[in-house]
């Protein structure tokens, strides 16, 4: 018979650092909806989750991409306007399906203050979902518009380097001084479809 200690070993999904099971039974519990909140680099993902007997069952989605193509985003996909404007059109269609609540689900990474996962819960909050929240976590108004983004701008005097950092916006004919203008066009195309 073996002897010493017993060596407890974890899930494969907890282990691959993807799921944290006891997180994940507290919001289950709640018995509500999961508001799902995934960024990279380049593009958001925001969903809205029932858990299920026979699995997770995504009830409705919404993604950058769809923005951009649907509602003529111009700008960069992977900033914090992008995420707002996305989280905002989830929570629009999350309203004309019926839902009215949810609880957040932010994953095994725990974001921070004014991250682009609490600026995409901010979007779903103005698009009337009730979401429990520290309102400290949420980013500025300023920083939502893009504001930091055209202040930026103005500041880089070096033609080249202005080419260089903002050459995606270029490319789309969007300069990124008039970022705060082309996100409250977006957010009113959004809204009319909805409407």
């Amino acid at each position: 018979m073996v002897k010493g200690r017993v060596r407890h070993v974890d899930f494969r999904r907890r282990r691959e650092g993807k799921t944290d099971y006891y997180q994940r039974k507290e919001l289950v519990k709640s018995g509500k909806a999961r508001l799902v909140v995934r960024c990279t680099l380049s593009h958001s993902l925001i969903q809205f989750i029932k858990a299920e007997l026979k699995g997770d069952r995504v009830l409705l989605a919404a993604t950058t991409r769809e923005i951009q193509k649907k509602y003529g985003w111009n700008a960069s996909t992977g900033n914090i306007p992008a995420t707002y404007l996305t989280g905002f059109l989830a929570g629009l269609k999350a309203r004309s399906a019926g839902l009215k609540e949810a609880i957040l689900d932010v994953g095994i990474k725990k974001p921070s203050k004014g991250s682009k996962i609490y600026a995409g819960l901010k979007g779903v909050l103005d698009a009337g979902i009730s979401v429990p929240v520290k309102e400290n976590l949420l980013p500025e108004d300023v920083r939502i518009r893009g504001e930091h983004v055209a202040n930026y701008w103005k500041k880089i005097g070096e033609p080249t380097v202005k080419e260089y950092r903002f050459s995606q916006y270029l490319k789309n004919n969007l300069s990124p001084e008039k970022l705060p203008e082309h996100f409250e066009e977006v957010k009113q195309s959004i809204e009319k479809a909805f409407g």
